[in-house]
């Protein structure tokens, strides 16, 4: 089905790979053509309940958008493919399903922005993070100047942009870029143990959450008021009720979605 992804599901959990090993996973057109198909894919699948994205090889999660694609666009061909971008990473962004960005390698441009769209980031301990479009006379075109700034604040986000330099793996968690690091060959381990517990709760609910958690950082929405609303449409759900019975009855809950 994809030329520039691999997937697998198992488990109720698709795994995305970016598959462009030659080119160190480099997002091109293509890829992120394929990659809207792959994040419609995990809206509309009922087997899927969580997801990881990825890349493949050791080197690299994604290195950066493919350059060579840059050198004819005008401005309004570059504006028209930055839009593109934006409209992919804010569906993922905007999941009700979990996505997990388990990054093993560098983490670069475009890559880079891939990750701070999903909804929480896990490294391997010889992943790098950076946004060094500035060193091409370009900013991040995918997202990449807000949601950096809103995950590690304004200062610390706009020397990385100035600089074009990169972060460990290390530094990036201690910025608050990334959740957990952990061994190369732990990282796929990890993304699915999470995203196995997180099965285990309400599906209806986890939807909620990410949409309140997001409404925290639009402007224009107001956050407090949409939790009331989305905190009193959860009483309108069978789920509630079976984790309500769940809880008194001291057993595991079993939730559906309804």
């Amino acid at each position: 089905m994809y030329q520039t992804l691999s997937t697998q599901l198992e488990n109720n959990i698709l795994t995305i790979s970016i598959n462009r090993p030659e080119k160190m996973n480099a997002l091109n057109q293509q890829v992120l053509s394929e990659l809207a198909l792959a994040v419609d894919e995990i809206y509309g699948n009922q087997n899927i309940k969580g997801a990881i994205i990825t890349g493949s090889g050791e080197k690299a999660f994604v290195a950066g958008a493919d350059i060579s694609e840059f050198l004819t666009l005008s401005a309004k061909q570059g504006e028209e493919l930055a839009k593109k971008g934006h409209v992919i990473f804010q569906r993922i962004e905007s999941s009700p399903k979990p996505i997990i960005a388990a990054v093993n390698g560098f983490a670069l441009g475009g890559g880079c922005e891939l990750a701070m769209a999903c909804h929480f980031r896990i490294a391997s301990e010889n992943a790098k993070f950076g946004q060094p479009e500035v060193s091409l006379g370009l900013i991040p075109g995918y997202g990449g100047t807000q949601r950096l700034t809103q995950l590690v604040g304004k200062g610390k986000a706009l020397e990385l942009m100035m600089t074009g330099d990169m972060l460990t793996a290390a530094e990036a968690q201690s910025w608050g870029l990334v959740n957990h690091v952990v061994k190369q060959e732990e990282l796929l381990p990890k993304a699915i143990s999470i995203l196995q517990k997180i099965q285990t709760k309400a599906p209806l609910a986890i939807a909620r959450v990410v949409k309140c958690a997001n409404a925290a950082l639009d402007k224009n929405q107001d956050g407090f008021e949409l939790e009331l609303k989305e905190f009193g449409a959860c009483f309108a759900t069978k789920d509630l009720q079976e984790g309500a019975a769940a809880f008194t009855q001291k057993r595991q809950a079993n939730f559906t979605g309804e």
